[in-house]
């Protein structure tokens, strides 16, 4: 069962770009990934994103605090519960590019991190993956990424419903395997 709405329930931007250390170490924390992945789907409040994760409302309240301080997550409304006025938080871009960063910052792979993530699915012969190599221009692989994106924003608006949280990862990366010479013109 899905429901027509649009995802998520507030307004944000298309796509930000991260270009300082602090936005990268911040959406670079495992838990932080996943708090701002819930808020696509719809804006949420410390004490949702605390049961959705299964943590503590003061570590959750903490890492909303850095999103916050970062920009990625904002307050996109409020409702008064008693005498207290309930924040619900949501991104600030639906996609957060990584541009030039001044400083070299140590953060984790997002391909290392869904390896790890996929274990037991690959242990359950349920994965579904697919690792490919070709040989092309650089312009090519440019153009092949925008409709990776475009792949990525269509399954980040996907309604939720079902029993099953899957995890998306693509990558696009120059690498040195092996690679067949040019034909000869002769031949």
């Amino acid at each position: 069962m899905s429901i027509d709405r649009p995802m998520p329930d507030y307004d944000l931007d298309d796509q930000a770009v991260v270009t300082a250390p602090a936005q990268l170490r911040a959406m670079s924390d495992p838990l932080r990934s996943t708090i701002l992945e819930l808020v696509l789907e719809r804006a949420a409040t410390v004490t949702e994103l605390a049961a959705a994760v299964g943590r503590p409302k003061s570590t959750v309240a903490h890492h909303v605090g850095v999103l916050v301080d970062a920009g990625m997550l904002r307050v996109v409304r409020t409702r008064r519960v008693r005498a207290i006025d309930e924040r619900y938080y949501g991104r600030t871009a639906r996609l957060f590019r990584i541009g030039k960063i001044d400083h070299p910052v140590i953060w984790e792979n997002d391909l290392s991190v869904a390896a790890a993530e996929a274990r037991a699915a690959y242990e359950a012969d349920v994965m579904m993956s697919i690792h490919r190599h070709a040989r092309i221009p650089r312009e090519r692989g440019m153009e092949f990424w925008e409709k990776v994106l475009e792949l990525v924003r269509e399954f980040s608006t996907i309604p939720r419903s079902g029993d099953t949280v899957f995890g998306f990862v693509a990558g696009l990366y120059p690498t040195d395997h092996p690679a067949l010479p040019d034909p000869d013109p002769a031949e």
